[in-house]
């Protein structure tokens, strides 16, 4: 995937146990995805509560904010609950969702950081990887400031 492509439809387990089908949101309105290697690690915390933080301002801006990773979805329910999570996470347990966005593993076995802005018309604007977790809601606000 690169920048200016249409994003990939996808269909996924949520933390309520249904499924959550991606033309839902995508193509209806701006959408933040961000890939992350696993629940309850530190640096995957500090990244789910940055964007808890800031979910208002992605509200505001008329995106809504998903995040997936391959943990199961018992693991999202507990990770939501504890960290009182408003948004959307998604189980990729065969990770299908992560190959069909392109997301590489990380120093070789840890699966990739990696955050996807898409537009109201499902046009992927920003494509940003980084091990570091709390810059993804910084370079996602901005991306979604800049769009028309």
């Amino acid at each position: 995937m690169k920048v200016g492509d249409k994003a990939p439809q996808f269909t996924a387990k949520d933390t309520n146990g249904n499924l959550f089908e991606s033309q839902h949101a995508i193509g209806k309105k701006a959408v933040v995805i961000y890939f992350y290697p696993k629940d309850e690690t530190r640096v995957c915390t500090e990244q789910a509560c940055s964007f808890r933080d800031n979910y208002q301002q992605f509200k505001d801006l008329g995106a809504e904010v998903i995040g997936i990773s391959s943990d199961s979805v018992q693991s999202h329910i507990r990770f939501k609950s504890k960290y009182q999570l408003p948004f959307i996470l998604l189980s990729d347990s065969d990770k299908k969702i992560r190959k069909l966005f392109g997301v590489e593993n990380s120093l070789f076995i840890i699966p990739g950081r990696e955050t996807f802005v898409i537009d109201k018309n499902g046009i992927i604007q920003l494509i940003f990887n980084s091990m570091l977790g709390e810059i993804h809601i910084s370079k996602a606000l901005k991306a979604l400031k800049n769009l028309d």
